[in-house]
């Protein structure tokens, strides 16, 4: 028989590296994980696309998929549902390859309050100020949105103990290297 894959849950405030880490991480080891694509209720952004970076499905869509309880986890973030499908994860675990989620910090609490089995990693900003800038140079919200975003963040960070481990992404080449020593302890 063979054994079974590792689930890995990313996490942290929008706008903190969290995507630009997986994506690295991804490309480099191609073979040993397989990225959960997440479902939302939001709209696809400009460089998105469906079935890559979300499953995009409407919110009606998303309550019948909770009513028929066909999620891992499920929170609503930003005014919109994020959700892991539980069967995708259980194939790739199952599979024998890891699994990571890029999921929001309630996600990953939810996940926690489930007694699921993950490596809980929270990536973290090195301050709220250079989080606002970050999500300002990527022209992808309004100042609004970005505000609430900021906000957030503020309250999410007050739970970054609860994981195993917590990356300072001050510098995308350090965290992602302390990234990969999580994961394969190299």
């Amino acid at each position: 028989m063979s054994k079974k894959g590792r689930l890995i849950v990313i996490t942290g405030p929008s706008g903190v590296g969290k995507t630009t880490l997986i994506k690295k991480l991804l490309n480099n080891y191609k073979n040993d994980i397989i990225f959960s694509i997440s479902y939302t209720s939001r709209s696809a952004r400009k460089d998105e696309a469906n079935g890559i970076d979300y499953y995009f499905i409407s919110k009606k869509e998303f309550e019948n998929r909770i009513k028929d309880n066909r999620f891992l986890e499920y929170a609503l973030v930003h005014d919109n549902y994020y959700g892991t499908d539980k069967n995708q994860v259980e194939e790739v675990l199952l599979s024998g390859k890891d699994c990571i989620l890029d999921i929001d910090v309630q996600g990953g609490l939810n996940l926690m309050s489930k007694n699921i089995n993950a490596i809980y990693i929270f990536i973290a900003p090195p301050s709220i100020t250079i989080l606002r800038e970050r999500l300002l140079k990527r022209y992808t919200d309004t100042i609004d949105v970005i505000e609430k975003r900021v906000m957030n963040a503020e309250e999410e960070l007050k739970e970054k103990d609860n994981y195993h481990y917590i990356i300072l992404n001050d510098n995308i080449d350090k965290a992602y290297n302390e990234l990969k020593t999580i994961i394969f302890n190299k």
